[in-house]
């Protein structure tokens, strides 16, 4: 049985494993998604074998699919994804070769572009080659491709004993048919497709002798999907291309948008926005935003809430997919294989061969701590957002489902503790989960279970969101009993977390009951639940912002003094946007409004040096003048908490709440990013209207207004 820890591999080997392949980080790959589907590619368009590929269900369906022109690499322009991310286009062309019949072509003759984009479980490309010699050529334009049908995880690292059965190649005139039969009884296909019947076809190679004549072009279509479909043509790819850019605009409409003063600004926020919609797929219940590609690319528990969470004030439609979802797969039976109980929320599923097998516990895994109060929190905020009551009803017996499990799991100390219940289950079930993560200031492993100081948050508040909601629905004694169990969280996380040593909060406390004295980011997430006492907030707020955790591109996942501090660690030292973005929240709700606009501003630089892409985590090395930020090599791009971070700090900026019960809008103490002059939220929804507000800076203030139309609509209620 495959064996997985920390996220289902350590960050570690995956760096490792990807060595042996160079020039394959991340930031320079490019990703497409839709639906179930994705692909990852070099800027070449070349899909090399390492992390990258063509994946379906879990599975890697396009192993290799590399483009040669004349049996030589191409040369590259450069590449770019569309600003919707539906359409890559690499710019390519020719290094020296000779023609077919021997004439010799110069570098740059020959201009090779290649678009891509996936529809409907496949993908589609359109290989364009432009002549700009003075002669008559025939090129050799070769395509190489292989599919191996790894499972996810085989691509991570992980090792099997047992494989099914992989067939040999069918060709026939315009088309090459790879299967794979695997344990799992399904049959996993790809077929590769072309416009026009190659000159050679073999098992993995298709070569095409085209005659581009001088100033003209050629163009070879090519698909890949799970079945033979229609030859490939200019009117399927058209087709394909109009309905991907339809649905994409249709997922890019929900919920407000944000306009500002200015340019390079407004292009973060496009991408950002960009990638939340790539990333969120249309499930049975709802719009689910999918973690993160390649390896996260299914719905998380934890992630798709703090995501709907960064995105509530703009789009609530995606907290209530979310929500449904989750409620929908809310575990009903106890099983160590899957650290599953009842009223527990779901950590993360998987569709691939592994899971369905049980090799490994992620068909449905329940292995997180922090998913039940958070998506108790999320259920809160969203009728708090939105007054859809009607909604939370529906919830409720999953509410209180999950209070239960909550009150359960802390019976025996107090605290919502973790232990993995089977080996084959994550070690740490925290956002941290890395198997290094949680540790003594010493260095010593605590003892399980393990009670980390933001679980205790997330269910503080969760109990504290459900009181309100059940003293509307008139059940006054759960309404007392669960504000009785938020104070009652309150106060033992003060007695038992605070150290006055360090004037901060531990990051656990483990079996023994013994504190882990060390300063790590997650006590920011106790600011943005609102938990710690005003002096002790301020502190924490302190310690944060200082050299030790603000690095000058973000906040650091733990202070530079520990035992285990390492800028290119997993979580010892690194950067996660939505951290950085988690803390700024909660620095705003204690009033450190000005610190939060320099964080703003530091993770608005971080985006520009990526490509305005923030990946899900970088290296937390100090800021130097001239120095871009440090990518960490194997970290997921696009992520969904990583893109969605943009919108949670610019919501603490502009101190913004939305009253969904009175239908109020409620400004308080309002800043702008640095740098700009104005800022307008459109078609920004409050009960069943739509209203423009607008922030805009005047002198040394930010004022904030409605557009003529809607004034008297909706009040707007301005702190400052």
């Amino acid at each position: 049985m495959a064996q997985l820890d920390e996220r289902q591999l350590d960050p570690a080997v995956a760096l490792a494993s990807l060595d042996a392949t160079a020039h394959r980080e991340p930031h320079r790959l490019f990703a497409l998604k839709q639906g179930d589907c994705f692909a990852v590619s070099d800027a070449y368009g070349d899909i090399r074998g390492a992390g990258d590929g063509f994946f379906r269900d879990d599975t890697r369906v396009l192993s290799e699919f590399r483009l040669t022109v004349g049996d030589r690499q191409t040369s590259l322009l450069g590449a770019s994804l569309s600003q919707d991310n539906v359409l890559f286009t690499s710019n390519l062309t020719n290094l020296p070769m000779q023609s077919v019949r021997g004439r010799d072509i110069p570098q740059g003759a020959v201009h090779i572009e290649r678009v891509r984009l996936l529809w409907q479980d496949r993908l589609f490309e359109r290989v364009t080659l432009s002549n700009y010699s003075q002669e008559h050529s025939i090129i050799r334009v070769s395509l190489h491709f292989a599919a191996d049908f790894r499972d996810m995880f085989e691509v991570r690292g992980s090792t099997r004993l047992k494989r099914g059965m992989a067939h040999a190649a069918k060709t026939d005139a315009t088309c090459v048919l790879l299967r794979y039969d695997g344990l799992d009884g399904l049959a996993r296909m790809s077929a590769i497709s072309f416009s026009q019947a190659p000159d050679q076809l073999t098992g993995d190679r298709a070569d095409f002798l085209i005659a581009v004549t001088r100033r003209s072009s050629k163009v070879l279509y090519v698909e890949v999907g799970p079945e033979v479909a229609e030859t490939p043509n200019r009117d399927r790819f058209r087709a394909a291309a109009a309905r991907a850019r339809f649905g994409m605009r249709a997922k890019r409409r929900h919920g407000a948008t944000v306009h500002s003063s200015g340019r390079v600004f407004n292009d973060w926020v496009e991408r950002a926005r960009a990638d939340v919609a790539l990333l969120t797929t249309e499930l049975t219940t709802g719009p689910y935003p999918y973690a993160g590609i390649p390896w996260f690319s299914t719905a998380f528990g934890r992630d798709g809430v703090i995501s709907a969470l960064q995105m509530l004030w703009l789009n609530p439609g995606l907290a209530r997919g979310v929500l449904a979802f989750l409620a929908q797969h809310q575990a009903t039976e106890t099983s160590p294989f899957s650290d599953s109980q009842p009223g527990k929320i779901m950590h993360e599923t998987r569709k691939g061969e592994m899971a369905a097998l049980r090799e490994l516990p992620f068909g449905r895994y329940y292995g997180g701590v922090d998913t039940t109060p958070l998506y108790i929190h999320l259920a809160c905020a969203y009728a708090d957002r939105t007054g859809d009551m009607a909604f939370v009803d529906s919830l409720w017996p999953s509410l209180c489902a999950a209070a239960e499990w909550i009150e359960e799991a802390s019976r025996p100390t107090g605290f919502v503790t973790y232990q993995r219940a089977a080996e084959s289950g994550l070690a740490n079930q925290g956002w941290k989960d890395s198997s290094d993560s949680v540790f003594h200031a010493d260095g010593r492993a605590p003892k399980g279970p393990i009670a980390l100081v933001e679980v205790q948050g997330y269910a503080f508040a969760a109990f504290q969101g459900l009181a309100a909601l059940a003293r509307r629905r008139g059940e006054i004694d759960r309404a007392d009993h669960w504000e009785s169990s938020a104070e009652a969280m309150r106060a033992a996380v003060e007695r038992h977390f605070w150290l006055d040593d360090l004037g901060f909060y531990a990051l656990a406390i483990d079996g023994a009951g013994e504190p882990c004295k060390v300063r790590t980011s997650n006590v920011g997430h106790l600011l943005y639940v609102g938990l710690p006492a005003p002096a002790r907030a301020q502190m924490v707020a302190d310690q944060l912002l200082s050299a030790s955790f603000h690095s000058g591109w973000g906040l650091r996942t733990l202070a530079d003094d520990a035992v285990f501090f390492n800028p290119m660690s997993y979580h010892n030292g690194s950067i996660w946007p939505h951290d950085t973005a988690m803390c700024g929240a909660g620095l705003a709700r204690f009033g450190e409004r000005e610190s939060v606009i320099r964080l703003m501003s530091s993770t608005f630089e971080s985006a520009v040096h990526f490509n305005m892409r923030l990946p899900e985590l970088f290296c937390g090395f100090t800021r130097a003048p001239g120095e871009a930020p440090i990518a960490y090599p194997v970290a997921c791009l696009p992520q969904a908490w990583s893109a969605g971070s943009a919108f949670m700090l610019m919501q603490a900026c502009l101190g913004l709440e939305i009253d969904g019960w009175d239908g109020e809008i409620h400004v308080t103490r309002p800043r702008l990013p640095i740098g700009i002059d104005t800022l307008t939220l459109r078609h920004l929804g409050v009960g069943t209207r739509k209203v423009d507000l607008t922030f805009q800076r005047v002198g040394d203030r930010v004022v904030a207004f409605l557009a003529d139309r809607h004034e008297g609509l909706v009040p707007l209620v301005v702190r400052t």
